[in-house]
């Protein structure tokens, strides 16, 4: 069989088999409801508890500041939402910048058609927000601003902290998307004065459908899922103690091999950005400082992205155009616009995240097939220079 190469950790990441070893305990003898009262219902209650205690620890918040959610785009909904529908009386004004996940831009999208008012800044042609706009841009009705911290296109990690200050001055709340720089870049809320934070299992080799978002003590905040009372009566729901437990595992294993394993990574995406640099007509995408240590971005011109990530996949490749979660759309990554690019341009991007088990021989074996497949691709391309 052809070996198999997977550089798409920025979409998900396979399950740690240390993180399965500790869940699976509660799908056998430890089943009970958090909110039952009985024995099997508390023991269940004191492990999530510890759950929430361990993810806590990690950023230096308190316990319970962390609300367990399905995953990033819940955790980032109900900041957007829980802040917009308790804090109606002071304002309606957000901002959110041009390049964040589309569980942020949609949901603006939903708020302003209730009403509320949005700017939408821009980043620059590296991908960066500029701290002085969004002070610019607040005003006595702006309740929230939004910025990812790190951008999972393109890989760049955002002045939050210098943001987070600025809000706090103004007494605007501050969220911050760090669905993917949790367990990549140190994280701690007691020095940057961030209002909520949201954050994924499945980015870091922990199940899929669970999350958190942080939500700083003092925060307003309303439900988006309403019933019962768990998770402090601000998310509805039988509790998932067997994937907060595997979320509580994967993130400290993250943290204990961070150091470690960040510097492996550099070294790979470095010599990655190196050689397939060297192809002629291609730019990286975001700047080469501040960016996640596991991310390429690549654009190549005169090639469409769907062919060259179908042609890797037949050389047992996979890799990304984009976002996973707007993969099946025709449409341009809007990060891409976002940062200067043309639509025919952006069409051409290349996205290679890497994970614990990538290593420099498969890097090696990236850099001598994408070439390959980049000069034929071109050969038979109907693009010309005449298009760009």
């Amino acid at each position: 069989m052809k070996k198999r190469i997977y550089l798409d950790h920025a979409a998900t990441t396979p399950l740690d088999k240390r993180v399965l070893k500790e869940m699976m305990p509660y799908f056998g003898n430890k089943f009970g409801n958090a909110s039952s009262l009985h024995s099997f219902g508390q023991e269940a209650k004191i492990d999530l508890e510890k759950a929430r205690e361990r993810v806590a620890k990690l950023i230096n918040a308190e316990p319970e500041e962390i609300i367990f959610t399905s995953g990033g785009s819940e955790s980032d909904n109900l900041a957007l939402r829980g802040i917009a529908y308790a804090n109606r009386e002071k304002g309606n004004h957000i901002i959110a910048s041009s390049i964040e996940h589309p569980a942020i831009l949609r949901t603006v999208e939903g708020l302003e058609n209730e009403g509320f008012r949005i700017s939408i800044m821009p980043v620059g042609k590296d991908g960066f927000v500029d701290p002085e706009k969004i002070r610019a841009e607040i005003n006595e009705k702006t309740i929230l601003v939004s910025v990812m911290h790190a951008n999972n296109e393109i890989g760049t990690i955002q002045p939050i902290e210098e943001i987070a200050k600025i809000c706090s001055e103004k007494n605007v709340y501050f969220h911050s998307d760090a669905v993917q720089s949790f367990g990549k870049v140190k994280i701690d809320v007691k020095k940057v004065p961030v209002s909520m934070m949201s954050f994924s299992a499945h980015k870091i080799y922990g199940p899929k459908g669970i999350g958190a978002l942080y939500v700083r003590k003092g925060t307003r905040i309303k439900p988006i899922i309403t019933g019962g009372p768990q998770e402090r009566k601000m998310r509805a729901g039988t509790e998932n103690v067997a994937s907060a437990v595997g979320f509580a595992k994967a993130a400290e294993l993250m943290h204990a091999e961070m150091d470690k394993e960040n510097k492996r990574l550099i070294g790979i995406r470095d010599y990655l950005i190196k050689e397939l640099l060297k192809i002629s007509d291609s730019r990286l995408n975001g700047g080469p400082e501040k960016r996640l240590p596991n991310n390429v971005s690549i654009i190549f011109k005169y090639v469409e992205g769907e062919s060259l990530l179908t042609m890797l996949d037949m050389e047992g490749i996979a890799v990304s155009t984009g976002s996973a979660c707007s993969s099946a759309s025709l449409k341009p990554s809007h990060v891409l616009l976002a940062i200067g690019c043309r639509a025919e341009e952006a069409h051409g991007s290349l996205r290679i995240s890497l994970g614990r088990a990538n290593t420099m021989e498969d890097a090696e074996f990236v850099v001598k097939k994408v070439p390959e497949i980049v000069a034929q691709l071109r050969r038979f391309s109907p693009l010309g220079k005449k298009d760009f």
